[in-house]
């Protein structure tokens, strides 16, 4: 039976989505993009706010789902420029400090809302 994950921490769906789908000790989040969960606004500031926000918005879904990104196995990041990746890697290393998970990171040519970067994530309760 799948449980469907919502929180106010984090930016409500802007389409027909969950924020994430648990299934057999699995979570799947859909993409989070840069937005304010407080505002519902894009964060401004570059690729490197828009990283830590993307991730803080991550973290609180898995609170939600009773989880911390210790439990995350996989993610996927898509950048709108390949030429960030350095700052990404450097912001994305502080949250996954010991024994990170699995990834993806793919060029796309853009995000919804003019975002810089989105990411979804697998975990396992």
């Amino acid at each position: 039976m799948k449980t469907i994950i919502n929180t106010d921490a984090a930016p409500k769906a802007i389409g027909p989505y969950s924020q994430a789908v648990m299934i057999d000790g699995f979570l799947y989040t859909s993409g989070q993009i840069a937005i304010d969960p407080a505002t519902g606004e894009l964060v401004e500031g570059g690729i490197e706010a828009q990283t830590e926000r993307v991730l803080e918005n991550i973290k609180a879904i898995l609170k939600a789902a009773g989880m911390d990104l210790n439990n995350v196995i996989k993610t996927t990041v898509f950048v709108t420029n390949m030429g960030d990746f350095a700052k990404i890697n450097e912001i994305y290393g502080r949250y996954f400090k010991d024994n990170p998970p699995a990834r993806s990171l793919v060029e796309v040519k853009s995000l919804p809302k003019g975002a810089l970067i989105e990411i979804e994530v697998v975990a396992h309760k």
